[in-house]
């Protein structure tokens, strides 16, 4: 039984920042390597950045590289998404869940409600 909860999200204007979070309870989910993933209306969900169990691996898609930075507290059980330099495409529902990028037969877990960023043009 998980349950992930992402929180932070909001209305930016382009350019602007947002920073959010996912709380995992249930479980711990230190040594599984996590994700962010987005989903813009009308479109498949994708990953945008992945961090490994021990935070020194990262992946982040061409489309948000140098703009968002993945990181993990897993003594809080907790992932962060730090998005700089918002823009309007960027606009989605953002989730959190196990990246597969590195092990694909790892665990998926039911996708929480995710946290929407909006950013206005």
């Amino acid at each position: 039984q998980v349950d992930l909860v992402e929180s932070g999200g909001g209305l930016v204007q382009s350019g602007g920042s947002l920073r959010l979070s996912c709380s995992a309870s249930g479980r711990a989910f230190n040594d599984d390597p996590m994700g962010w993933f987005r989903q813009a209306p009308g479109k498949d969900r994708v990953l945008v950045a992945a961090i490994n169990w021990s935070g020194d691996t990262t992946f982040y898609s061409d489309s948000v590289k140098g703009r968002f930075t993945i990181s993990r507290d897993n003594a809080k059980n907790t992932l962060y998404l730090q998005m700089n330099n918002l823009k309007f495409e960027d606009t989605a529902n953002h989730y959190c869940n196990t990246s597969l990028i590195w092990d694909k037969y790892g665990k998926v877990w039911p996708w929480g409600h995710g946290a929407p960023g909006t950013v206005s043009s």
